[in-house]
């Protein structure tokens, strides 16, 4: 899987970045602010995160400006703002109808979480070690060798050899489903078929040894069941529309000048 590289921008790069004013209203939102809210920020280019974080201070301004003109109380500005959108979101009630709609044309993905029952062996090596990582990567093709004429060998070789705490039991890390392992070892594992995995497989803790025991698919979740979550996402859903247009009426008020207030990419949207 390609990944895109994140920069993490400091304060001396984005005061030295040229970028467009950003105006509240008749209030000017300070570029130094801007650039000590980059850091929060980390994006692929100094300019987008220069765009995130004017949106997310602009964003924090207009939120604190209705709060103020609405009289809204609080003891913080996050219990301000969340008294605020109380008050002011316009969210829709969210129907059975609804509920039983979305499950209908999205039946496909109405799945219990596939599950796979793996051991492994474990040999750390340090990410920017290139001499140990080496050394692991003989060792581990060396591992192979004997566990492809004798995998029963797995259980010693697993107490042997391994570094994880798995090693007590055989190896077994036990039944999973995804996200509950690492993202780069379990991009690798998920579709692997049963039995031992012929080539050791890398994480930033090492390399792996994979024996796949069992792999049981996601079953076909019945309505009772999934109606819990289905709801909720469709609140959540609705929840973001709203405060998305809200935004976008109290930009349109302010105005707000310098930054496109489409994309209300603040941490609030989440």
């Amino acid at each position: 899987m390609q990944t895109i590289p994140v920069m993490q921008i400091n304060n001396e790069q984005a005061s030295n970045a040229s970028f467009p004013a950003v105006r509240v209203g008749a209030e000017y939102i300070k570029q130094e602010a801007i650039a000590h809210e980059m850091q929060y920020h980390p994006s692929a280019s100094a300019e987008e995160a220069w765009e995130m974080a004017a949106r997310s201070l602009v964003i924090e301004k207009l939120l604190a400006s209705k709060a103020e003109a609405m009289g809204i109380q609080g003891d913080t500005v996050e219990q301000r703002t969340a008294n605020l959108l109380e008050q002011e979101l316009q969210l829709p009630e969210i129907r059975e109808d609804d509920c039983l709609r979305y499950f209908e044309q999205n039946k496909a993905r109405m799945v219990s979480p596939k599950l796979i029952s793996l051991r492994h062996i474990l040999l750390a090596a340090a990410p920017d070690d290139a001499v140990a990582r080496d050394q692991q990567m003989q060792v581990a093709k060396s591992l192979l060798e004997q566990l492809s004429s004798n995998p029963a060998s797995f259980t010693q070789l697993a107490a042997s050899y391994s570094v994880c705490e798995s090693k007590h039991q055989d190896g077994h890390l036990g039944q999973i489903s995804r996200g509950q392992t690492v993202a780069e070892f379990e991009r690798q594992i998920w579709n692997l078929p049963i039995g031992l995995h012929q080539q050791p497989i890398e994480s930033r803790y090492g390399y792996h040894l994979v024996y796949i025991d069992q792999s049981e698919e996601g079953e076909a979740l019945p309505y009772e069941v999934a109606a819990p979550k289905i709801r909720q996402y469709l609140q959540e859903n609705a929840t973001r529309t709203a405060l998305r247009h809200y935004l976008q009426s109290l930009a349109s008020a302010a105005p707000v000048l310098g930054i496109d207030m489409g994309q209300s990419d603040s941490p609030l949207m989440q």
